[in-house]
C-alpha cells in the first residue's frame, strides 16, 4: 500500500447550522449565484481570502461567501453537511481525512482538474487527495517537523556544523550530554507523528490487508527499526516515557533554556518564544537527517486539501474558484503569510526569510507522507492510540515483537470499527 502526504490538524460550537452553511442563491452575481466555501480557523489569511474572492467575482460574476470552521467536531459536521441537499460547494479538509470522505460518495472526482492544473503538483502533499486513484481533492498545503535547536548550547558544546546525516545527529547530541548540562534532546515516549516519520523513512507500514480487512502490521521489523531509531534518540532525554509532546508542551520546556533541541513545528517555536521572549536569540533550526545525507528524515506531513462537494450544483464555479485559489500567484502568497509548504516544489522560493519554513521544505518533498491513506484509520488514533501504547512498552524494556503483539488486538478492533 502506497503512503503519501497536520495532522491532521487540531471544531467546537457550529458557527452556524449546518443548513444554513449550505450553498445559497441569494441576489447578485452571474445568474445569482452564490459559491460557499468553508475553510477552517488559522488556514487562510484575511489577506488571501479578500484577494481570491476579489479574483473570483471579478472573473465569474459570482459571488464567493467564505465561511470560517473550526477544527473541533468538524468530521461530523462535514459528514452531515454532505447528506443534505444543500452542502457547502467548497470546503477544506484535512488532508487524511481525505479519503474517508472519498469513500462515502460525498466528494466530486476532481481529475479533469488535475489534468488542467495539477500537472506539478508535489507528490508527496496531492497522494492525499487521492482515493482509489481518482482524484477526489486538491492539495493546499502541508506542514512538517523540523530540528529546534538551542544555539547557544551547541556552541558550548563547540558544535559548528549542522548535521546531514542521522550518524552525525547522534553524534552531536552524545557530545551536548558529554560537554554541558544541557538535556541534549526533548522527546517524550509518545511523539506519536514523529514516530510515524520514522516508519516513513524505513519503508514501514503500519497496516496491511488481510483478505478484505485492513489489520495491524506493528510486527513488520520495518517498523521495529523505526523504533529502535526512536529508541536511540530517545535514550538523550529526560522526557516521560508514557507521555505525549503536549503534556507538558514541550515548546514551553525547551523555552526554559536548558534543552539542546525538539522535534516541532514551527508554531511550537513561537511558543517558546511567547513563553521566554529571551530565548528568540538562541533558536535556530534545520531538516531532521535521514539515514543519508541525499534523503532527509522521512516526516509526517499534516495539511489541507480542498474538496468539492458531489451533491453541489455549482461544479462548474467550484472548479474556477479552485483555479483561483490554487494559482501558483495565492500558493505563493499563503506559503508566505503562513510558514506552509506550497503545493509546487518551485514555489518553496515564498518560504525564503523563513527560517522554519525552510528547513521543513527539503523534507516534504522528498520523505513526506502521511499515516495509512484508508477510511478505516481514523479511529485508530483515538486516545489511548494503541501505538501509543507499544511505543512506551518498547522504550520500558519490552521486545518488539511482544509489545507489537500486545498493541495488534486492539489495534484490528479500531481498524473493523469494533470499539
Amino acid at each position: 500500500m502506497k503512503r503519501g502526504l497536520i495532522a491532521a490538524t487540531g471544531v467546537a460550537a457550529m458557527l452556524v447550522s449546518v443548513a444554513a452553511c449550505g450553498s445559497s442563491d441569494d441576489e447578485g452575481g452571474k445568474g445569482g449565484k452564490t459559491l460557499t466555501v468553508w475553510t477552517m480557523d488559522g488556514s487562510a489569511p484575511d489577506s488571501w481570502t479578500k484577494g481570491v474572492k476579489a479574483e473570483f467575482e471579478k472573473k465569474t460574476g459570482a459571488k464567493l461567501e467564505f465561511q470560517v470552521q473550526q477544527w473541533k467536531d468538524i468530521q461530523q459536521k462535514v459528514t452531515t453537511a454532505l447528506s443534505e441537499s444543500n452542502p457547502p460547494d467548497v470546503f477544506e479538509i484535512g488532508n487524511t481525512q481525505t479519503p474517508g470522505y472519498a469513500a462515502t460518495g460525498g466528494l466530486a472526482d476532481l481529475s479533469d482538474l488535475k489534468n488542467s492544473i495539477g500537472a506539478d503538483w508535489t507528490p508527496s502533499l496531492n497522494e492525499s487527495a487521492l482515493y482509489e486513484g481518482k482524484q477526489y481533492a486538491a492539495p493546499w498545503f502541508a506542514a512538517n517537523r523540523v530540528v529546534i535547536y538551542n544555539k547557544r548550547i551547541w556552541a558550548e558544546a563547540g558544535i559548528t556544523e549542522i548535521p546531514k546525516t542521522r550518524t552525525e545527529f547522534f553524534k552531536d547530541l552524545d557530545t551536548i550530554e558529554k560537554k554541558t548540562d544541557a538535556e541534549p534532546l526533548y522527546l517524550p515516549g509518545q511523539n506519536w507523528y514523529f514516530f510515524d516519520g520514522l516508519t516513513l523513512g524505513a519503508g514501514a507500514e503500519l497496516v496491511k490487508k488481510d483478505g478484505d480487512k485492513w489489520v495491524s502490521n506493528l510486527s513488520d521489523p520495518k517498523v521495529g527499526k523505526a523504533m529502535d531509531i526512536y529508541k536511540q534518540y530517545q535514550s538523550f532525554s529526560k522526557a516521560p516515557k508514557d507521555k505525549d509532546e503536549a503534556h507538558p508542551q514541550q515548546g514551553e520546556v525547551f523555552a526554559k533554556g536548558k534543552t539542546g533541541a525538539f522535534f516541532g513545528m514551527g508554531w511550537e517555536a513561537a511558543l517558546s518564544i511567547k513563553t521566554n521572549p529571551e530565548i528568540k536569540k538562541d533558536i535556530g533550526y534545520f531538516t531532521i537527517p535521514g539515514e543519508t545525507a541525499d534523503k532527509p528524515e522521512g516526516v509526517f506531513l499534516g495539511g489541507s486539501n480542498f474538496a468539492v462537494a458531489e451533491g453541489s450544483d455549482k461544479q462548474d464555479l467550484a472548479k474556477e474558484f479552485l483555479k483561483i485559489a490554487l494559482s501558483d500567484k495565492w500558493e505563493s502568497h499563503i506559503a508566505k503569510q503562513n510558514g506552509v509548504i506550497p503545493n509546487k516544489q518551485f514555489l518553496h522560493k515564498a518560504l525564503e526569510g523563513n527560517a522554519a519554513a525552510e528547513a521543513a521544505a527539503p523534507a516534504a518533498t522528498k520523505s513526506g507522507g502521511t499515516t495509512p491513506l484508508i477510511p478505516e484509520w481514523s479511529p485508530v488514533e483515538n486516545a489511548p492510540n494503541p501505538i501509543t501504547t507499544y511505543m512506551t512498552a518498547v522504550l520500558n524494556g519490552k521486545s518488539h515483537a511482544e509489545a507489537a503483539a500486545s498493541a495488534a488486538d486492539e489495534m484490528n478492533k479500531r481498524l473493523s470499527q469494533e470499539q
